[in-house]
């Protein structure tokens, strides 16, 4: 099983501009089993066979330690953060991140306690537990949170926690931030893969004089 810490992108010389070739670089997922058993609960899953990510990372399982919220606060927040935001592509393990980085504020014994006041609401609205909960139900839960601070504190989480990671980069197919490595000119700007290759009459000889 796998930490999920992720890495930055390599840079590598390209024609003197020292821009990245656009890929998103393996993941480097080390194996730390020692460190799993010295938090307060542990996230754990496999990515599936056919994952654009297996391609990325080392192996199929993953895990991410809580060092403050349990197993299955951190797995309440997983799922509710797919009801806020729900991408078929986007494996558990990239929500398991919003529990993670939600953990790491939990260290504040304030947050930790509105995290576990929201989640026994967002059980109690689900009539039982709300991870185990049909879609339909966990949904309902959610709206009813809505205009609480832990609704509000999740809701704002997920916008770094889920986009932000090279994860996230390769199930949507986007190759990083450019600025720093040249501009997007060079990395792809005029790559309209989408479209098909426009005629010679499209491109007209330029102006001499």
């Amino acid at each position: 099983m796998k930490i999920i810490p992720i890495t930055a992108a390599k840079v590598v010389d390209t024609s003197g501009c020292n821009e990245t070739t656009g890929e998103v670089p393996k993941l480097d997922l080390p194996l730390t089993r020692r460190s799993l058993l010295r938090g307060s609960g542990v996230l754990l899953g496999t990515l599936a066979a056919g994952s654009v990510l297996t391609a990325f990372a080392p192996s199929r399982a993953w895990a991410v330690e809580l060092k403050t919220l349990s197993g299955a606060e951190g797995t309440a927040l997983m799922k509710m953060g797919r009801v806020l935001y729900p991408h078929k592509q986007l494996p558990d393990a990239v929500y398991a991140l919003l529990a993670k980085d939600l953990d790491v504020g939990a260290a504040d014994a304030k947050t930790a306690s509105m995290l576990r006041e929201g989640i026994a609401s967002l059980n109690m609205a689900a009539g039982g537990t709300f991870a185990a909960a049909t879609a339909a139900k966990q949904l309902v839960a959610v709206k009813s949170v809505e205009a609480t601070p832990f609704f509000a504190a999740v809701r704002s989480k997920c916008v770094t926690s889920l986009y932000d990671n090279d994860m996230a980069y390769a199930a949507f197919g986007y190759p990083g931030s450019a600025w720093e490595k040249g501009g997007y000119i060079t990395r792809g700007f005029q790559d309209l893969k989408w479209l098909p290759s426009p005629s010679k009459a499209a491109s007209p000889a330029p102006y001499m004089g």
